[in-house]
Parts: structure tokens; sequence; C-alpha cells
């Protein structure tokens, strides 16, 4: 999946978690620019994320993610 369709994907989750119909996620999106994307419902972004692409994101590797650009990688590299 190429970036784009990844942030397609991904955007009306961010929508859905986070209450907004506004949000657009760009790779550069970080939870500071997100109202509500907190430590709680960053929880369930990833676990509605996993459950989406069908994939397992380790702790570590959440642990480590800064921006949407990052979720996108571990996305695609877990798909391949």
């Amino acid at each position: 999946m190429t970036d784009q369709e990844v942030l397609n994907d991904l955007t009306p989750l961010f929508r859905e978690i986070f209450r907004d119909d506004a949000i657009t996620l760009k790779r550069e999106t970080t939870a500071a620019d997100v109202e509500r994307w907190d430590s709680l419902t960053h929880i369930d972004m990833i676990m509605m994320v996993e459950a989406h692409f069908g994939i397992r994101v380790p702790t570590r590797v959440v642990a480590q993610m800064k921006a949407v650009g990052d979720l996108v990688h571990v996305i695609q590299s877990r798909l391949k």
C-alpha cells in the first residue's frame, strides 16, 4: 500500500476514535495536533488499527512512534 492509501484507510478510524470528523491526517500529524489524543485513546487507536489491517504492533514499536508517518511505516512493513 502507498502512504496515501494507508492515510486514506486511517482517516475514518481516527475520526471515529477521536470523535472529530474534521481530522485530516498527514505523515507529520502527532498527538499534539489531535484533540482528545491521550494515552488511553492511543491504546484504542492502536487496537483499532491492528484489527482493521489484520496486523499486530508490538508495544516496543508503539512506544517508538512519534507521528502518523511512523504508524504508516509500521503498517506497511507488517503488510508485506
